[in-house]
């Protein structure tokens, strides 16, 4: 048994069983790829993949404990690896960060510049997509970390901690007549055509199930994964937007009004997710804490072993 044939498991599992793209992805080829992964088996004494002919389609059941070890002896080498990397270049190296739209316009900046002042020397990446996305980027360790609001909490094989909450806004034009009341209702809002967030993003869910609690159906307009969208097409006067508080600014968003509204659809709580049992370099820890400074490295390790059960924001 050797490293190379795990590689092989594991990538033939990610290619979703195409035994060619995983020779591909692996710089190797495909008939040293099947060569190996058959000779794993008879080492085991049990299938690996089930086939069809020479095609493999899928785990069997053996299978399927024997990838879970195959990811575990995966990431314990690539800690290795990075341990070595760590202590021959402490302030060096490279990091990446898979995150939202949303929280890369807005909420990062300031982080990301603090970051590089103290690290500049560090290849900082940011990779995008939605938070399923992000999420599967640090399970397979395409990304160090991931940063959004919805779905990464509870995913499998990820440590998810709460680095700080926020309110959605209304933002209408300048002179519209919500802005005439003292408080907004729903009933308010869904007289309106509606623009907003996607439904994977920026607790759009929250939204949907604060309609959904009072009966009422709003005309969602247009849905968008950038809140700058949103804002020019309110702009334009097609509706009024349902977005992030911190994506408003005052002074930028000069000709538009915000209208807070947590009381109707709640707070949400942004969070940052690691990969369970990764080894961390002592940069992120100071990324994290810059973005969430309750979240020292001491907690941070404590979570990674376990002790996070009852931290919340």
């Amino acid at each position: 048994m050797n490293l190379h044939q795990l590689r092989f498991v594991r990538e033939a599992v990610r290619q979703n069983y195409n035994l060619t793209d995983a020779a591909k992805a692996l710089f190797t080829s495909q008939p040293g790829v099947s060569k190996a992964i058959i000779e794993l088996e008879e080492e085991l004494g049990v299938d690996i993949f089930t086939r069809h002919g020479k095609r493999i389609r899928g785990l069997t059941e053996p299978g399927r404990l024997v990838l879970q070890s195959v990811e575990l002896i995966m990431q314990e080498i690539d800690s290795l690896k990075r341990i070595g990397k760590e202590y021959a270049a402490q302030d060096s190296g490279s990091f990446t960060i898979a995150t939202t739209h949303t929280q890369a316009r807005y909420t990062l900046p300031k982080v990301v510049q603090a970051f590089m002042v103290k690290f500049p020397k560090v290849r900082l990446s940011l990779l995008q997509g939605n938070p399923r996305q992000i999420a599967e980027m640090v399970q397979r360790d395409q990304a160090d970390l991931a940063i959004a609001t919805e779905s990464i909490a509870g995913v499998d094989n990820l440590i998810t901690l709460p680095c700080y909450q926020w309110e959605h806004v209304v933002v209408v034009p300048a002179e519209h007549p919500l802005l005439k009341g003292k408080s907004v209702t729903l009933e308010d809002i869904a007289s309106y055509p509606l623009i907003t967030y996607d439904g994977a993003f920026a607790g759009r869910s929250k939204i949907d199930h604060a309609f959904s609690l009072r009966g009422l159906k709003p005309d969602v307009l247009l849905e968008a994964i950038d809140a700058d969208v949103i804002k020019t097409y309110v702009e334009l006067g097609m509706g009024i937007g349902i977005i992030a508080g911190m994506a408003f600014d005052a002074e930028r968003d000069r000709n538009l009004r915000a209208i807070s509204v947590g009381h109707l659809f709640g707070m949400n709580v942004s969070r940052v997710a690691v990969k369970q049992g990764a080894y961390l370099r002592s940069y992120i820890y100071t990324f994290i804490e810059l973005l969430a400074p309750t979240l020292n490295r001491k907690l941070v390790e404590q979570a990674m072993r376990g002790e996070h059960e009852n931290y919340e924001l």
